[in-house]
């Protein structure tokens, strides 16, 4: 629908666009309104993550692809420069948390659900605060200013996965599509054997790597400056006062939804590496990573929601490049559909590998020998 439209008009069409993280956002309200006094009570918290599971992967294939790069020379500086896109993403986080704590107190408060609707309350409010609340997270770890890395780290603390935000840049970013990196799913392994050793890497390699971070300071890793501690103390804090404030209801609110976000978090990483790999050399050190080491997609209208994240083979070869500057290659290997497309494909292992198993075989044309199935210990 928009792949033959100027650059310049789809680089000002998304500069509008990338607020339509706000739907899912507000869907969360909307869904509780419609569903006071309805005959179908139950069924209106399950409208956000019905909607972004089944309405989305089939809108990305009407609203189409985006193929278009911002020039290098002419645009790319000017768009980095801009503080409007700093100022897009910081405006998630007052709002997410905000909707967080709301939701919370609905679920404890509201008598209209039985125990179908608070599931699909908790569903619908861990998959807002997992596709966008630690989407962005994932954008403002990766810079540099003290502001963005605590507002990313603060989302992260509302999910309770603060490991995320050490592991994620120090760990993942380093040993992507590699047998050392749990993040990279394995050719031929499922959703389900993966998700285990992506939560466990995750939390352990985060402890690991900032307590050598510390060693190299000569500290030791129990240290006040282990930002871990901190950030696992916030989590507490959220914890502790949903529990004070709403009681059991609100503790079981806030630790589900926090499972459902980093979950989808763990599903997202399954898809964007799913059997690629980076060679190894002579030297025993793997290839420098670039943009086929991760899979591509290029649907336009889940690009807008989740800040460009679908670009993800630019931003492992550039971590620190900006959402709006996070370029297309038409030589990266290529997902057919939206992450949440892919997501639901995922669940459904035999679904997946019929979809992306040959994908996989196809990128790797006379290389098959490289690809395993083996799974990670």
């Amino acid at each position: 629908m928009f792949e033959r439209l100027p650059s310049r008009w789809m680089l000002a069409l998304k500069k509008v666009g990338y607020w339509i993280w706000l739907i899912p956002v507000l869907g969360i309200p909307l869904s509780y309104y419609w569903s006071q006094g309805s005959a179908h009570a139950d069924a209106w918290p399950w409208l956000v993550i019905s909607v972004v599971f089944g309405v989305i992967p089939l809108l990305d294939f009407i609203v189409g692809r985006d193929p278009a790069n911002p020039d290098e020379c002419d645009e790319v500086p000017a768009l980095e420069a801009q503080g409007y896109y700093r100022l897009l993403s910081l405006a998630t986080v007052p709002l997410l948390l905000a909707m967080l704590v709301w939701s919370g107190w609905i679920f404890a408060s509201y008598e209209g659900w039985s125990w179908i609707g608070q599931l699909g309350w908790v569903l619908s409010v861990g998959t807002v605060m997992g596709a966008i609340g630690i989407t962005v997270s994932h954008e403002l770890i990766h810079k540099d200013p003290k502001l963005e890395q605590n507002a990313g780290g603060l989302l992260l603390a509302a999910v309770c996965y603060a490991g995320f935000k050490v592991e994620h840049v120090r760990g993942h970013h380093v040993h992507v599509s590699t047998p050392e990196d749990a993040s990279s799913s394995r050719f031929g392994q499922s959703l389900y054997a993966f998700l285990p050793h992506a939560y466990k890497h995750n939390f352990l390699n985060a402890w690991k790597l900032e307590a050598e971070r510390l060693k190299r300071r000569s500290l030791p890793a129990l240290h006040w400056r282990n930002e871990l501690i901190w950030w696992y103390a916030i989590s507490a804090l959220f914890l502790l006062g949903f529990t004070l404030a709403l009681g059991a209801l609100g503790a079981l609110f806030f630790l589900g939804q926090a499972v459902i976000a980093f979950t989808l978090l763990e599903i997202v990483n399954y898809v964007e590496h799913y059997g690629l790999h980076r060679r190894k050399l002579d030297n025993g050190r793997y290839e420098r990573t670039n943009a086929h080491h991760s899979w591509n997609s290029n649907f336009l209208l889940t690009n807008l929601f989740l800040f460009h994240l679908q670009r993800h083979s630019d931003h492992h070869a550039y971590a620190k490049r900006r959402y709006q500057v996070l370029r297309h290659f038409d030589d990266s290997p290529q997902l057919p559909n939206g992450y949440a497309g892919m997501i639901v494909l995922a669940v459904f292992p035999p679904l997946w590998r019929a979809v992306m198993d040959p994908k996989v075989r196809a990128y790797y044309a006379g290389e098959e020998h490289q690809l395993s199935e083996s799974q990670p210990t």
